[in-house]
């Protein structure tokens, strides 16, 4: 029988000191002064429209993220916090996470944040190296990260995590090394460690540095794997990396195909609606807001959705792999038909030919994982379960923060 899956909140703060040339998301450079309460009120707005949507449900997370949500005043986090929890409810345990550019953090700030309701940090390193940080584009230095953490620490925010990149242009083995020996240094609850991509829409994209080649990058993601591990922490996503039960809730819940509410300019949604006199089968609602702050702003709550459609039955299983095959544990086939609605047999194919050439393996009865050949090859694996005639895609890469 179909049950709804856990809910979290996405909470989108569109605006950046400035915009690095890989980052291919809705991010814009910030106006002299942010319209901070009128942004704030919007997404009240925003939430109150689909409020409807939890079914009862409570938030297991929210998520501010941008562009730079540490450009918003704690004031108006909390702000928008309290109203989000009249409009839904909260899980006693939830968790609150809020992105920070290490080059934007004032001090005393973060025990604002705290007491606003924020009970998870994540940093925006991305490297430790100085070239390298100019060459991304980056607006810190290496000296604020260290000061950030240590903001952190001070406001007892001991859950944060740290955003690495590797495979940077120029970048040497040594180097990503060290780049992880300087986060190790920190101890942080939580590593998201990635691989930098040329995203289309991009500067990098239409004018590539040059980047290490694909074994050395293969070699940086296997020797930084095996320093993680030694260092107690757990590879549990493809670039997530977490210590004893600081595993990301809210991204969690994206890798296992949950719902989420998204607010705020450019912000995505997902939510499940079961079967009912009006629908004979589960349906999977996806909705998008507009992308652009001033537009934003400017339209009536109900007018900020662009874009809402119900994902086609041919097309869940591929959106359902595209999630859980990131993740390293098991993933059986009572979870793929309470989240598609589908029954198993749907990619019975598909998984055959996925244990036939080595990237998938079945464990105990109804249970199964993907090898360390497929993680290497993990776009290869999930494109098996595009629906016939479909044309190929990549699979994107969302940082595990």
């Amino acid at each position: 029988m179909n049950t709804l899956p856990p809910l979290a909140l996405y909470v989108h703060m569109p605006w950046c000191v400035r915009k690095c040339p890989y980052c291919d998301f809705n991010s814009h450079v910030a106006p002299e002064v942010i319209p901070q309460q009128q942004y704030v009120d919007a997404l009240i707005e925003d939430l109150a429209l689909e409020a409807g949507a939890s079914q009862g449900r409570a938030l297991v997370s929210i998520f501010f993220g941008g562009g730079t949500p540490s450009l918003f005043a704690p004031d108006e986090i909390g702000r928008f916090l309290a109203a989000a929890r009249s409009l839904v409810t909260f899980a006693p345990d939830i968790e609150v996470t809020l992105e920070a550019n290490p080059g934007t953090v004032e001090h005393g700030r973060f025990s604002g944040y705290r007491d606003a309701g924020i009970n998870r940090v994540s940093l925006g390193a991305q490297t430790f190296d100085p070239d390298h940080l100019r060459t991304l584009g980056r607006i810190h230095g290496s000296g604020d990260i260290a000061r950030a953490v240590d903001e952190v620490r001070s406001a007892g925010l001991e859950n944060f995590n740290l955003d690495l990149m590797y495979g940077l242009p120029a970048q040497t083995l040594q180097q990503a090394l060290a780049d992880l020996d300087a986060a190790l240094a920190f101890e942080p609850a939580h590593i998201s460690h990635y691989q930098l991509t040329l995203e289309p829409g991009t500067v990098f994209y239409h004018r590539p540095p040059p980047l290490p080649d694909s074994d050395e990058i293969w070699q940086m993601q296997l020797d930084c794997q095996e320093k993680l591990a030694s260092h107690g922490y757990e590879h549990y996503e493809v670039s997530a990396y977490a210590r004893a039960g600081r595993r990301s809730r809210h991204n969690l819940n994206y890798w296992r195909f949950g719902d989420y509410i998204g607010v705020g300019a450019g912000a995505h949604g997902k939510l499940t609606w079961l079967p009912s006199e009006e629908r004979a089968r589960l349906a999977i609602v996806r909705s998008a807001r507009v992308k652009q702050p001033r537009e934003f702003l400017r339209r009536a709550a109900a007018d900020r959705i662009s874009d809402r459609f119900q994902v086609a039955a041919e097309e869940l299983p591929f959106e359902y792999m595209l999630n859980v095959l990131r993740l390293t544990d098991d993933f059986d086939e009572v979870d793929f038909v309470a989240r598609t609605g589908l029954p198993f047999v749907t990619v019975a194919r598909a998984l055959d030919e996925a244990q036939r050439k080595g990237l998938l393996e079945r464990r105990a009865s109804g249970q199964w994982r993907v090898t360390e050949l497929g993680q290497r090859f993990l776009n290869d694996l999930q494109a098996l379960f595009l629906p016939e005639g479909a044309d190929d895609r990549q699979s994107k890469a969302t940082p595990a923060v």
